[in-house]
């Protein structure tokens, strides 16, 4: 099947969150037809790997399908947390940002992204 590369945040919209040290993101499909993609491509594999040099524990992803969004959860993930790194974002907001970076095979019978 032929597919084409586009980014994340041509399919979904994000959000980041922090507690101590773990930092989590939680993606949300702008159309609930591409949440099928999403969740066969952004693992936890896929989101470590993107996020490799910020992430140094695991991921965790939970999947929410009634809201069409996965949660990405990540251990020893902000340098100590907002409290002992000397991060400039030690609550890691622009995370989700830089996740939406990612590049996405959309398979060219889904449907389009959103227009905006």
């Amino acid at each position: 099947m032929n597919s084409r590369k586009v980014f994340l945040r041509a399919l979904a919209h994000a959000r980041a969150g922090d507690k101590n040290n773990t930092s989590n993101i939680a993606v949300f499909a702008y159309d609930p037809a591409h949440y099928p993609v999403l969740e066969a491509q952004l693992t936890p594999q896929a989101v470590a790997a993107h996020m490799a040099g910020l992430v140094q524990g695991g991921v965790k992803r939970y999947a929410v399908p009634q809201l069409h969004a996965l949660n990405f959860v990540m251990e020893q993930a902000l340098e100590g947390g907002v409290n002992g790194s000397l991060n400039l974002d030690g609550h890691g907001k622009s995370w989700s940002s830089f996740l939406l970076g990612m590049e996405i095979d959309l398979p060219e019978d889904a449907p389009p992204p959103p227009k905006g």
